[in-house]
């Protein structure tokens, strides 16, 4: 009997070794593809000033144009993560892309600022389809560790967001029609979706646990018996204070991400080239700090990842307006370090307060991030235009003060390893 229990276990040891080679490719494949969508996303934040130029905009036509991409992605994601949590639709992630293609397409023929409009509707658009079911999938191949699954779905969508500028600074120049090569990158990135999206559908018709399991589990044992049950009024009142963390985070990461090129050609009087150089050091340095946030909150406890990324940034925020170039740069980088490493670990904690409702969760943050995101980019230009981008810097300085809400979280992770 003991014989055949250890050549069971052997035979289980065996092919969860096999499962975990194949979850480690899958991660890496959505990872990637995450960083072929959010290149192509980043180009708006590129182009603006080539927008600007050829269209005669002022800041708040340029932040308006940011909102449509960000507003269509926040209000369509949700409601794509409840469909998803309830109907299973793995073609979602191919069909994301293909929309994102679509829009990239308008872009590079847009006769009118109408039909900028548009092309980054459709753009935003995509961006929704394929971030809940992404991050599904993601969770799905985590083996139990969800935060750095998390966190290696971040860093490339990071990474893209990084890459989008630096290409778009020896890529545009040549004008408003090169944007039709960034096409081909989103048409890799439908190859390669289709495939994970055929990988997702197999998972779960061949896997009993995944059939019987809610749409949106996912979850391993352990994970199962370490859930921490915690009032409802708790709950949503945790949930309240996280989508305030994120309003923190992602309006001011909209001050650098939206308006940081003409803040430095406007103080410092660089070229857009160089501008747009500055830019992707900075967003490599958020992609690196997403890339720590998640496996650091695996190991030490969500809540104090959350205190050290947004409160822990605020000195840093609160001395870029009054640096030179240089510093700018050193503190840029600092602040896209620490600040990033937030998001992961909040949309896990968030994950963890409602379990089995994992791409409701995602949908909903994901659609928050960008539409906060959206919602800064176009107010703080209405700001510019009313005082200047200094201004503006000033202001945004102080948003990561917020960050002392997080006294408010509940402590699930020292319950956790009691139990």
């Amino acid at each position: 009997m003991s014989t055949e229990t250890k050549i069971g276990s052997l035979h289980a040891t065996a092919r969860s070794d096999a499962a975990e080679k194949t979850v480690f490719k899958v991660l890496l494949a959505i990872s990637f593809c995450h960083l072929l969508n959010d290149t192509v996303q980043s180009l708006l934040p590129a182009i603006y000033p080539l927008l600007r130029n050829t269209f005669h905009l002022d800041f708040g036509q340029v932040g308006l144009i940011a909102f449509t991409s960000t507003f269509t992605a926040s209000l369509l994601q949700p409601l794509v993560g409840l469909y998803s949590d309830r109907h299973h639709k793995p073609y979602f992630l191919a069909i994301g892309m293909g929309i994102t293609l679509v829009g990239l397409l308008t872009l590079s023929l847009a006769p009118s600022y109408a039909t900028v409009l548009l092309a980054a509707a459709l753009v935003g658009m995509g961006s929704s389809v394929f971030h809940p079911e992404s991050s599904r999938v993601a969770r799905m191949a985590s083996g139990g560790q969800h935060g750095m699954a998390q966190s290696l779905f971040q860093v490339g969508g990071n990474a893209g967001s990084a890459l989008g500028p630096l290409l778009a600074a020896f890529v545009l120049p040549r004008g408003q029609a090169s944007i039709a090569w960034f096409s081909f990158v989103a048409l890799l990135g439908i190859i390669v979706l289709a495939d994970i999206g055929a990988w997702a559908k197999r998972r779960r018709a061949t896997e009993p646990d995944l059939r019987a399991a809610p749409l949106a589990s996912h979850v391993t044992g352990s994970a199962l018996h370490s859930r921490v049950e915690l009032p409802r009024k708790k709950v949503l009142w945790s949930l309240a204070v996280l989508v305030t963390l994120i309003f923190s985070k992602f309006f001011y990461l909209s001050s650098l991400g939206s308006y940081y090129t003409f803040y430095l050609m406007d103080k410092f009087h660089v070229s857009i080239q160089s501008a747009q150089i500055h830019l992707f050091v900075f967003l490599g340095a958020v992609a690196a700090g997403t890339f720590f946030g998640g496996p650091v909150g695996d190991r030490m406890g969500r809540k104090f990842v959350i205190w050290y990324s947004i409160l822990g940034v605020l000195p840093f925020t609160l001395l870029l307006p009054y640096a030179n170039l240089f510093w700018t740069s050193i503190l840029s980088v600092v602040i896209g370090l620490i600040l990033a490493s937030a998001f992961s670990t909040i949309l896990v904690f968030a994950q963890e307060l409602v379990p089995g409702k994992v791409g409701t969760i995602s949908g909903l943050y994901f659609g928050l991030a960008f539409g906060l995101g959206g919602i800064g980019a176009a107010l703080l230009g209405k700001l510019a235009d009313a005082t200047s981008i200094g201004f503006v810097y000033h202001v945004c300085s102080f948003l990561p003060a917020v960050g002392i809400l997080t006294v408010f979280l509940p402590d699930v992770e020292p319950a956790r390893r009691k139990s």
